[in-house]
């Protein structure tokens, strides 16, 4: 027989679930979530790590070349260059400082950051080396 005006017939879903997989979904969505922006804020924070840590090396690396000159070099003109080189680069910690350390055998730049409850502190060193006098040495030996 047909349909009377007001009865309400029962339709099943084709896939047998009725509601369950809304249910679930909805107590899934926030976890999926929570994980999705955990690994980004994470890449961040890595990206901003590696960043820093590249930066603080060429100034190490700079300051060590200065180093031999006649003049020598300040903490100073190297913490200048590394907040040139350290510009615009982060994402997550974009106010990064250098403590700089100029010493006779060695150059040393400590980097720190840090934002809200995440801290980040990477140190680098350079030795201030001579090679033209090591070659100059060999020069003596072989010839």
């Amino acid at each position: 027989m047909g349909k009377k005006y007001g009865e309400k017939r029962k339709e099943r879903d084709p896939g047998g679930c009725q509601g369950s997989l809304t249910v679930e979904a909805a107590c899934l969505m926030p976890l999926v979530g929570l994980i999705l922006v955990s690994s980004i804020l994470l890449l961040f924070y890595f990206h901003d790590k590696n960043i820093i840590s590249s930066c603080a090396y060429e100034t190490a690396v700079v300051g060590s070349t200065k180093a031999r000159e006649k003049e020598g070099v300040e903490a100073s003109l190297l913490n200048q260059a590394f907040q040139e080189r350290i510009h615009g680069k982060c994402i997550f910690f974009p106010g990064a400082s250098a403590d700089i350390q100029v010493g006779e055998d060695e150059i040393t730049v400590t980097a720190s950051a840090s934002r809200r409850y995440f801290s980040l502190r990477v140190v680098q060193r350079a030795a201030v080396t001579e090679p033209e006098d090591h070659i100059r040495r060999i020069r003596r030996i072989t010839g």
